[in-house]
C-alpha cells in the first residue's frame, strides 16, 4: 500500500512548477481539500495559466475555459439545496459551509443564496487564475445578475466577452449605466437590443471590438467618437451621406483604431456615386478596401502577403508586446508571389514562429485568403 505524499514539504519553486503544470480542473480540486493548500495555490497565482471565466447563469454554471478552449471545466451553482442530506461533502468557502459534489469535468455546488454562491465562487477563482470575463446577459434576470456584474466591474477585471440587453427596463438602463465608464476592460461588446425609444445610451469609453444588433440608434455623431478596432451595426439608419462624412475623416487621419467596419441599413442606396474601391489616407499611410453587400456595407484593412511579412518580423523582432491573437482576411493574402518569413501560405501552415529573444512562440494557421496567429510566451 502506497503512503501518502507529503505535497506540502516541498519548497516553494516545486510546488509552483507543481501547479503550473496542473490541468484546470486538477488545481481546483486540489485547492478544495484543505485551506492550506488552497492558501499555497492562491500564493502562486502569478505563475498560473490564464484563463476565462463564462458566467452562464440562465444554465445555473461558471466554466473555466484556457485561452485556446482546450482545457474546460465546469462548476454548478446550484439554489437551495437541502445541506444535511450531502453531511460527507461539505465544504467551507469563505466562511460558509457548502455542499461541494464532485465529478469528471466538474463540482456542483450547493448554496443558500444563489448569487452569494455565484459571487464567491468567482472570487474564489481570481485567487487561483489570471482571469478574464466572459458574460451574455442578453436571456437572465437582470435584477439578480445587476449586483455580480456590477462588483466585477469595480474590480477592475479584464472582460474577453460581454453580451448585454437593453430595453424598456430601468434595470436595464441602470446597469448600462454604471458600467458604460469601464467599457475600456473589455474586449468585445454586444449589445443585443435597444427597444426603448426615449433611451439612448451614452458612452464615455469604448471596448475593443463593438457589435450593435437593432442600431437604428448609433447614429453617425456616436460614429464618429467611436474609438474601437471593429465595429459592427446591424439594421442601422445610417444613409449614403453618412457613409461620407465617416470616409472623409478616416482619409483625414480619423479612426486611428479602425480596422474593419461593417453597416448592414435599408437606406443605403446606389445613386451612381463612387464610394467602393480601394482607398487610402490622405497622408498615404493606411490602405482601405470598401465593398457592399446587399444593403450592407464593409470597410477592411487591404492587407497582403508582403504586409503580413512586415508584421510578423516585427512581432519577431520584439513588435506588439500585448499581442494575443491576431486573425487577418484579405483577397490579397495568397499562395503565389511575395513569400511570408521566406515560406508560402501553405509551407506557413501549422508552423511554430518564436520571438528573436526566444520568449513567446505563436502557431500560424492560413487558409486561402486569411491567416490566424495564436501567441503564448515561452
Amino acid at each position: 500500500m502506497s503512503s501518502p505524499f507529503p505535497l506540502l514539504r516541498l519548497p516553494r519553486l516545486a510546488l509552483c512548477e507543481i501547479f503550473k503544470s496542473l490541468r484546470i480542473g486538477e488545481k481546483i480540486k486540489l485547492s478544495l481539500c484543505s485551506k492550506r493548500i488552497s492558501a499555497q495555490i492562491n500564493n502562486a497565482r502569478l505563475y498560473s495559466q490564464k484563463v476565462i471565466v463564462d458566467l452562464a447563469w440562465s444554465s445555473q454554471k461558471i466554466r473555466v475555459l484556457s485561452e485556446n478552449h482546450e482545457d474546460i471545466f465546469k462548476i454548478s451553482v446550484r439554489f437551495n439545496y437541502e445541506i444535511v442530506n450531502k453531511p460527507n461533502s461539505i465544504k467551507i468557502v469563505k466562511g460558509r459551509a457548502v455542499s461541494v459534489i464532485s465529478y469528471n469535468k466538474g463540482v456542483k455546488e450547493y448554496w443558500r443564496n444563489h448569487q452569494e454562491g455565484f459571487l464567491t465562487a468567482v472570487r474564489y477563482l481570481l485567487k487561483m487564475f489570471r482571469c478574464k470575463i466572459s458574460i451574455d446577459n442578453s436571456y437572465y434576470n437582470i435584477v439578480q445578475l445587476q449586483p455580480v456584474i456590477s462588483e466585477l466591474f469595480d474590480l477592475q477585471l479584464e472582460y474577453k466577452k460581454l453580451t448585454i440587453r437593453l430595453n424598456r427596463s430601468e434595470d436595464h438602463i441602470l446597469l448600462f449605466n454604471q458600467i458604460s465608464s469601464s467599457f475600456e476592460q473589455v474586449e468585445d461588446l454586444t449589445i443585443s437590443s435597444v427597444s426603448n425609444p426615449g433611451f439612448r445610451p451614452v458612452f464615455t469609453s469604448w471596448p475593443q471590438k463593438i457589435t450593435i444588433r437593432n442600431s437604428y440608434w448609433f447614429t453617425v455623431e456616436y460614429l464618429l467618437t467611436c474609438t474601437c478596432t471593429t465595429i459592427t451595426l446591424e439594421k442601422s439608419y445610417l444613409r449614403n451621406k453618412d457613409l461620407k462624412v465617416i470616409l472623409k475623416k478616416w482619409k483625414a487621419g480619423g479612426f486611428p483604431n479602425l480596422k474593419c467596419l461593417t453597416v448592414s441599413s435599408p437606406y443605403f442606396r446606389d445613386n451612381g456615386e463612387q464610394i467602393l474601391g480601394v482607398i487610402q489616407t490622405d497622408d498615404g499611410s493606411k490602405k482601405a478596401t470598401l465593398r457592399t453587400r446587399g444593403r450592407g456595407f464593409e470597410m477592411s484593412s487591404h492587407l497582403g502577403n508582403n504586409g503580413l511579412d512586415v508584421v510578423l518580423k516585427n512581432w519577431k523582432a520584439g513588435g506588439f508586446p500585448s499581442l494575443k491573437y491576431m486573425f487577418v482576411e484579405s483577397q490579397r493574402i495568397t499562395n503565389n508571389g511575395v513569400t511570408i518569413l521566406g515560406m508560402n501560405l501553405l509551407e506557413l501552415r501549422g508552423n511554430v514562429i518564436q520571438t528573436d529573444d526566444g520568449l513567446k512562440q505563436a502557431k500560424i494557421k492560413t487558409d486561402h485568403g486569411r491567416i490566424e496567429m495564436f501567441v503564448t510566451p515561452l
